[in-house]
């Protein structure tokens, strides 16, 4: 995975010079007619949609282990794969609790949680009968799952309770929970996989967010080994071991613009290429036999999984769905089944299992609120527009059903989080709630995001503040020169990184937008990389020479930081900030919004104290989005519209 992709969480989609001429909208399919018009929806009704994620089978291969929120918060559920009922397994009214995986031989289960969105998340262990026991207690830090071992008697997990900055691995065993210590971290490495027969682990060591190297952990010999030394700037990644412990397969853009999948062989250190694409694959795996090697690739701002028979060296033929993504395939044990989710820009994510030999699919779950209509929701368009030096910039674009020429509609352009991260197509509760209040949403992908070829990505570096915010204005031009978008309304929205982005457009182009929503966003750069979790520090280093040093480059940083520029903030703002925020703390908000008060500018500040970087409550996100709704009716739609456009 992309460095830059987890070290602000994106918070929004899929999951914002001199006059130049627009391209014009290059769609990735028509926008649907209409022939009714749309109906409107309640945020209560927008959120009584349930997300769900992950996948386990039970050693019966009878029920499917996933995460719901369908109580209001994430907990564990098991859903029979004939279809039914889901049932909970796990009751938490406080705490976001996700489910991990079934034990392979019998009905316990793994799961991990946190304490109020502070991301310390430890793993838990269920007994069949209700008894939850945590694996990794103390106060101070941070634990993961991260595998089996290949006979199932044996777990792994990685903790940073020896040194909050570094994880070591541990084996766990799957009977008594006895653990011992297979490698202690002194480096900064970051783990990536363990081989089936526990041989081997995969370590990624980070010195840009797009040169990174490999190195293999021999636990006989007790040897680290450097296996991918190279000139230049060079991603490699690990991915995962093959079944038989005989090779490593990994991500690199070596020699080209987009990653691709290698394998490199255990006995010899032989290399070769396996798999590539026209865009960056994101991952490839094996299933626990290796009948099957399922991968992803990140197809303009869409997912696309390849599943390969091994054995009969082809892909495999996917069953037929709507228009949409297949993702977080997951095969079973056995290997006759697979389960995977399905969603679109109108329909959220549903969990399906696929029979292999009588290729019948059972959708398992109705994830959308049975108060709305898909048909009043709407489909996204891939469009792109060029920069004002010439760059293609893609973006996600909705346009609600009542934007016409003859009735102009207010816009937002959307900025997603990272930097590095993606708006992709795919169902948003909170921009499909806007575009059905009539706002034309604008998910931008400006240089700087994934997906795009590594000198897109890499466009941005030590550049924040200044070419990736000319992005966004000149996303704001591609939207006034819409015929149904007026051109006199159009505000900025975005999260984390997507927030600061909010607060650099009002700070350094103040003229450029009408109102801001910054939600979890950085304010002061230098506080923002002083104060990171103490469990990045493998990834400090590049951190900082992607947005700058905070001791070598403080000026620098002062220089593109709203904090120190908020005089010049004279739009509306609205600032939603929740309490335990460990990536951007509560003081980036604080000061901000008492900053920009100052102006005499209207200013609305929500504190969620029950979460961190991110909403995981129901009950926030409709507390969020309610207010977000109506801070743009206010002081957007609100605004007196142009006469002409």
């Amino acid at each position: 995975m992309q460095l830059r992709t987890t070290l602000f969480r994106v918070l929004a989609a899929a999951t914002l010079v001199p006059t130049l001429a627009l391209a014009a909208p290059k769609a990735e399919a028509p926008a649907r007619s209409v022939s009714r018009p749309s109906k409107q929806y309640t945020v209560e009704q927008f959120m009584a949609t349930t997300k769900l994620s992950g996948a386990s089978f039970s050693p019966d291969e009878k029920r499917v282990l996933f995460s719901s929120n369908q109580s209001g918060i994430f907990n564990a559920y098991t859903l029979p794969i004939a279809g039914g009922k889901p049932k909970a397994l796990t009751q938490s009214k406080t705490d976001s609790t996700y489910a991990v995986a079934f034990f392979p031989r019998d009905e316990r289960i793994l799961f991990t949680r946190d304490q109020g969105g502070n991301e310390a998340n430890h793993l838990y262990v269920r007994a069949p009968d209700g008894k939850e026991r945590d694996l990794t207690p103390g106060q101070k830090l941070k634990a993961q799952f991260v595998g089996w071992s290949g006979d199932d008697s044996a777990f792994y997990v990685l903790t940073n309770e020896r040194d909050a900055r570094f994880f070591d691995v541990y084996r766990y065993d799957a009977k008594t929970y006895a653990r011992t210590l297979v490698y202690q971290n002194d480096t900064g490495l970051s783990f990536s996989a363990v081989s089936p027969d526990g041989r081997w682990l995969a370590f990624d060591k980070t010195r840009t967010s797009y040169d990174t190297d490999l190195h293999l952990y021999d636990v006989e010999k007790k040897e680290l080994k450097h296996i991918t030394p190279h000139q230049g700037d060079v991603f490699f990644d690990a991915s995962t071991f093959d079944p038989g412990s005989t090779a490593l397969y990994f991500l690199t853009d070596q020699g080209s613009e987009f990653k691709r999948v290698a394998r490199y062989e255990l006995a010899t250190g032989k290399v070769e290429d396996v798999e590539r694409a026209d865009w960056d694959v994101m991952y490839t795996a094996f299933s626990r036999k290796g009948g099957y090697r399922v991968t992803a690739i990140n197809e303009d701002g869409r997912t696309v999984i390849r599943v390969h028979d091994v054995k009969a060296g082809k892909p495999l033929a996917l069953p037929q769905l709507p228009a949409g993504d297949i993702t977080s395939v997951t095969i079973s044990d056995s290997e006759k089944r697979m389960a995977f989710y399905h969603n679109g820009d109108r329909s959220p994510s549903n969990l399906y299992v696929y029979d292999f030999g009588t290729k019948k699919v059972t959708r398992l779950t109705d994830s959308l609120s049975r108060e709305l209509d898909a048909e009043d929701l709407v489909e996204a368009q891939v469009v792109r527009f060029k920069s004002f030096d010439g760059v293609e910039i893609p973006n996600i674009l909705f346009k609600p059903h009542q934007a016409t020429p003859e009735a102009k509609a207010p816009a937002i352009v959307w900025v997603h989080g990272g930097p590095g991260g993606q708006t992709r197509k795919g169902y948003s509760p909170v921009i499909q709630y806007l575009v059905n209040h009539g706002y034309v949403v604008l998910g931008i992908n400006n240089r700087g995001s994934s997906g795009y070829g590594k000198t897109f990505f890499t466009a941005d570096d030590q550049k924040h503040g200044r070419e990736p915010l000319q992005d966004c204005l000149e996303a704001r031009k591609y939207l006034a020169s819409l015929p149904y978008v007026d051109a006199e309304r159009i505000g900025i929205a975005g999260g984390s990184y997507g927030g600061y982005m909010v607060l650099a457009a009002l700070a350094f182009h103040p003229d450029a937008f009408k109102v801001g929503i910054d939600i979890f966003g950085v304010s002061n750069w230098l506080r923002t990389l002083e104060s990171i979790p103490p469990w990045w520090e493998a990834q400090r280093e590049s951190l900082y020479k992607e947005i700058g040093d905070p001791v070598k480059q403080a000026q620098m940083l002062r220089d593109v930081s709203p904090l120190f520029h908020a005089e010049k903030i004279s739009k509306p703002l609205l600032v939603l900030q929740g309490a335990n925020d460990p990536r951007v703390i509560k003081p980036e908000s604080d000061e901000i919004v008492e900053a920009v008060k100052k102006n005499g500018v209207p200013v609305e500040y929500v504190i969620f104290p029950d979460e961190g970087h991110g909403f995981t409550k129901k009950k926030n996100e409709v507390e969020a989005y309610s207010r977000m709704r109506g801070f743009l009716d206010s002081h957007l739609k609100a605004a007196r519209p142009s006469a002409v456009n």
